[in-house]
């Protein structure tokens, strides 16, 4: 039987659950990474510093049957995100054509800033992409330099990834911050766990002949509002929501659906922002 090969460039949080999530049906997985030293056990490495032209030492020498290209940039910033987004994958795609290599497909992992509603609308993958920011500008840059691959593409655009080392609203939530209620500030959330299931689920599938879409939606099942969630997340905290602070800032406003994930067989291990913060609450006490 044939080992199907993958190489994940940016073998980070969500690569790096990947990884071992492949592993454990049977994968022969490379990890691309400035640490290579950090990538989990059993992951081959190639130490890459993905902003630079020059193909790094150890690039495989057999074509992998897959690229996932999940690079989080480091420094936040229009700059920032071009060098990760956009100078980082046209560089691995030029590393893939040195090579003469073309991957059964590419999978590129977004986000969903490249959405710019903000009056709570539902949207799915085939919504008007009008980003206001200058982050959702470029990763549909970056979606469009992915689709322009030898390789058929499938963008995944996640949102709101939470899990162990993501814990921002459970930090504000500890100093009892409040959200306004009206209008509500709808936000999308998924696990790390998920989202890497997702990745994984969908490398899986297309290995076994299922034709995947050009685009996922990465989220739970259950979009909620912000006040929403931080009363909640307040309340298994046992800390009053004070009063005296001042409303987190609006940033926008949506309800994303995972519609078509769930269409190929994708379920998110936690459907909602309770159990996922509930099973991360509890590891953290």
């Amino acid at each position: 039987m044939t080992v199907p090969r993958i190489l994940i460039a940016g073998c980070g949080d969500i690569g790096g659950r990947v990884a071992r999530q492949l592993q454990g049906a049977g994968w022969e997985v490379t990890g691309a990474r400035r640490t290579v030293s950090r990538l989990p056990e059993g992951v081959r490495g190639v130490c890459a510093d993905f902003s630079q032209p020059g193909c790094p030492d150890g690039w495989p020498v057999v074509a992998p049957d897959y690229l996932v290209y999940a690079v989080a940039a480091d420094q936040h910033d229009e700059d920032g995100y071009r060098r990760a987004y956009l100078d980082g994958l046209a560089n691995v795609m030029g590393w893939l054509k040195q090579h003469g290599q073309t991957p059964r497909r590419l999978i590129f992992v977004s986000s969903s800033s490249v959405y710019g509603q903000t009056d709570g609308e539902w949207v799915d993958e085939t919504s008007a992409t009008q980003p206001a920011g200058y982050s959702g500008q470029v990763m549909l840059e970056a979606e469009a330099l992915a689709a322009s691959s030898q390789a058929p593409a499938t963008v995944v655009r996640l949102t709101g990834i939470y899990g162990p080392g993501r814990e921002r609203l459970i930090n504000q939530a500890r100093q009892g911050v409040y959200a306004a209620q009206q209008p509500p500030q709808y936000g999308n959330r998924i696990h790390a766990d998920d989202a890497a299931g997702l990745i994984a689920h969908l490398l899986r599938a297309d290995w076994a002949g299922t034709e995947l879409a050009g685009c996922y939606l990465g989220v739970d099942d259950c979009p909620a509002a912000l006040h929403e969630v931080l009363e909640w997340l307040c309340g298994q905290l046992g800390v009053a929501q004070t009063s005296h602070q001042a409303p987190l800032r609006r940033t926008g406003s949506k309800r994303c659906s995972n519609a078509r994930a769930r269409a190929i067989g994708w379920a998110p291990r936690y459907p909602s922002f309770r159990e996922g913060y509930a099973e991360l609450l509890q590891g953290m006490a």
